[in-house]
């Protein structure tokens, strides 16, 4: 009888523990989906931001129409991209990353050369956008950090013992991080 009772408990305690842990899984992965909801606003918000940019170099300046041909291209293919959130993993994440890096690259040349026009300099429509993009840019950034900070909670978790059996048997994987790209270690040369 008193066997029975403690075999009661400790199938009692075992259920609250498993519980305990799957609820904070639940939570954790709920963070990260929350923050690559505002990753993904932020890349919109610089998408936006970008026809207005390029309309306002247009008119400005007789600019080269392959940079802004570049620029709207990898906009387009920027915005194509689609991540489901409920699958975060390292691939996704990848494929994602390399169509946004695209952008920044083009938007990069496109600042670069824009500064070998004076009246675009002096026009106060460009320098607002400018501002735009480049505050856009750093939200972009603090967002991949703070999505990297919720990743490396979560993954630390479902690996952590005894977590981890609960998310092998609840189907919880690691997510994928934000990686510096391939090159971004130097420093982008202008030349004039």
């Amino acid at each position: 009888m008193k066997k029975g009772i403690i075999v009661i408990i400790v199938i009692v305690l075992l259920g609250m523990l498993g519980c305990g842990k799957y609820n904070g899984l639940v939570k954790q992965e709920e963070t990260v989906k929350n923050k690559w909801g505002v990753v993904q606003s932020s890349y919109q918000r610089r998408a936006d931001l970008i026809p207005n940019l390029v309309n306002t170099v247009k008119g400005a300046a007789n600019f080269e129409t392959t940079t802004l041909t570049k620029v709207m291209e990898a906009r387009a293919s920027a915005t194509q991209i689609k991540v489901d959130v409920n699958d975060l993993s390292p691939e996704k994440i990848q494929q994602y990353q390399a169509a946004q890096g695209q952008l920044s690259q083009a938007l990069g040349r496109l600042l670069a050369v824009s500064e070998q026009y004076p009246e675009l300099k002096a026009n106060q429509s460009f320098l607002t956008l400018q501002s735009q993009l480049e505050g856009t840019e750093n939200r972009i950034n603090v967002a991949r950090n703070d999505f990297n900070d919720a990743v490396n909670g979560y993954n630390s978790n479902v690996r952590s013992f005894p977590t981890n059996l609960i998310a092998g048997i609840t189907g919880f994987k690691q997510k994928g991080y934000f990686e510096a790209q391939a090159g971004a270690e130097k420093a982008p040369e202008v030349k004039f």
